[in-house]
């Protein structure tokens, strides 16, 4: 469905009806991605198409299924556009304007550099503190179910919406990609977006630390020390490597794009997932959490922790998640997924 949209918006089409195909929902989202495209600062556009559900399908699923498709739009809206267009000022104003209409029941909070200061975010300021751009935290309360008894969902999202690399400079060939190294925060708040748009009766907090990893005289330097807000210090071995973008990377490297890698100690949430993946299509995969890999980034020199694994790239996913580890003290349901493009 997607690739037919994507032909017959080509053909300069400026509306189409959708066979359901026995699915309106699936029909809907794959529409709606397949005609996605970034355009904004190009003076010629691509047509844009308008949609409806052909025949007698099911409407609410289409409706369903067309908020889907926004919502990961989103997402692939703030990935695509440049880092001069999409500072974590400007990503915050975003998506607080989305879910302005939602204001009964969203509350946004734009934490200042300050503030982030206060709470003694040390980690999070060593990586903001090479740019012009100044950080910040991103705090998003969806509140769909009026029942205070019930514990919210979190979800943590990695927002640097351009990684240099800092001191340890990446290669120029791709460094441009390095605007969606905010691929977590955008998935975060898009979902959140989402959630408000679908009315969902459940709870969720997103948390977004937004900045950018450049170097300068301030920037990080390979071997400094930084104190994280929990307390735990951090030997900075690398600036290029923050363990979340590492361990995209690295589970690009381990599974490709057939599948993406899952990290928890609880096996309900992972059956969850698993059982989410078989309806969505989007294959998981349970990746290792022993020790072996923890003892990796606790062996530091001059800190509590590193931030690589002593054997830098062998078995990266599964240090860093081990590193991350480190900052999550609940006794269950931990869980970090991870993709090659860091989503």
């Amino acid at each position: 469905i997607a690739g037919g949209c994507r032909v017959l918006q080509n053909h300069v089409l400026t509306h189409i009806e959708v066979d359901g195909c026995n699915d309106s929902q699936s029909a809907a989202e794959g529409a709606v991605l397949g005609l996605f495209t970034y355009d904004d600062l190009k003076t010629k556009k691509k047509t844009r198409v308008t949609t409806q559900l052909h025949g007698s399908g099911c409407v609410s699923g289409w409706e369903k299924g067309v908020l889907y498709g926004e919502g990961q739009n989103l997402a692939r809206y703030l990935m695509e556009a440049p880092a001069n267009h999409v500072t974590p000022s400007v990503f915050a104003d975003t998506i607080t304007n989305r879910l302005a209409p939602y204001a009964d029941h969203v509350t946004v909070h734009k934490r200042s550099q300050e503030w982030i200061e206060e709470q003694q975010m040390g980690a999070f300021l060593s990586v903001s503190k090479g740019s012009e751009e100044p950080p910040v935290f991103l705090e998003l309360h969806y509140n769909g179910c009026p029942d205070n008894a019930q514990c919210p969902l979190l979800l943590v999202g990695k927002g640097i919406t351009f990684d240099s690399g800092g001191i340890s400079l990446k290669p120029p060939s791709g460094m441009d990609a390095m605007r969606a190294d905010m691929g977590g925060a955008a998935t975060v708040c898009s979902a959140i977006v989402t959630a408000a748009a679908l009315n969902l009766p459940i709870n969720i907090i997103g948390l977004a630390p937004l900045c950018e990893n450049m170097p300068s005289g301030k920037a990080n330097k390979p071997g400094d020390v930084v104190t994280a807000k929990n307390g735990k210090t951090i030997q900075v071995f690398v600036t290029s490597i923050g363990h979340s973008s590492f361990l995209s990377g690295a589970m690009d490297v381990a599974l490709g794009s057939a599948a993406t890698g899952v990290f928890t100690n609880s096996d309900w949430l992972w059956e969850q997932l698993h059982k989410a993946s078989v309806v969505t299509g989007d294959r998981v995969w349970r990746m290792p959490l022993f020790q072996h890999y923890t003892r990796q980034v606790t062996d530091c020199q001059l800190a509590d922790l590193n931030n690589v694994g002593k054997y830098s790239r062998s078995g990266g996913a599964c240090t860093a998640a081990a590193f991350l580890r480190e900052f999550v003290t609940a006794p269950i349901g931990r869980t970090w997924t991870s993709q090659g493009d860091d989503q």
